[in-house]
């Protein structure tokens, strides 16, 4: 089996991409979805999340509120980090069993793990090899402001939040150039899967 790192930066089209390479036949894992699932009610980390950070992160439903629970951990380094060791150990245990349930199944399956975060929280290690989506830095701010509806000032600031693409592009194995159009795009997807497929990458 091989286990593919896809990760970008906000407003690169990371998304799109990877359900370019699931209509190709591909295992896709999303990161963002497999850490939202286990804030809900009956997993393990809700009853402690309540625990260390009170009730008033509960919305009317009694379901966590995650922006709520944002606020009280963003400029608050320590509570972060507990939050990390509350959430990171499920997320990454519900990783490993979809994976071992698809090599199970499949032994040769390529699984690829969407991840936003990969290089700035040193993942890299875990996979045959990175892929990286990538746009030009000035097309990333014109998609943010479009996307968001957000003024120039706040998409750069957002975006210095993660490690600059172009540094992220220094780092792939392979770099998905999503500046120019969707059908340029899904070329490239195309190639990459072939190659990946023949044993040529990764």
């Amino acid at each position: 089996m091989k286990f593919i790192g896809l990760t970008g930066s906000i407003a690169t089209g990371k998304s799109t991409v990877a359900q370019m390479f699931k209509e190709r036949g591909f295992y896709v894992i999303d990161a963002d979805e497999l850490a939202h699932s286990v804030y809900k009610r009956g997993e393990k980390p809700y009853f402690k999340l309540i625990e260390v950070f009170g009730r008033e992160i509960l919305d009317e439903n009694g379901e966590i509120d995650r922006k709520k629970l944002g606020s009280l951990v963003i400029n608050d380094g320590e509570k972060l980090k507990v939050l990390e060791s509350i959430v990171h150990p499920e997320v990454e245990r519900k990783r490993r069993a979809i994976i071992e349930d698809i090599k199970r199944r499949e032994p040769n399956a390529v699984v690829i793990y969407d991840v936003p975060l990969l290089f700035e929280k040193n993942l890299e290690k875990l996979f045959n090899c990175v892929i990286v989506v990538y746009v030009k830095p000035e097309i990333q701010i014109e998609r943010l402001i479009k996307r968001d509806g957000i003024k120039e000032e706040e998409a750069k600031r957002k975006i210095a939040l993660q490690l600059p693409i172009e540094r992220k592009k220094e780092m792939a194995d392979v770099v998905i150039d999503n500046s120019d159009g969707i059908e340029y795009t899904r070329k490239q997807v195309e190639k990459v899967a072939e190659s990946i497929k023949n044993g040529e990458l990764c």
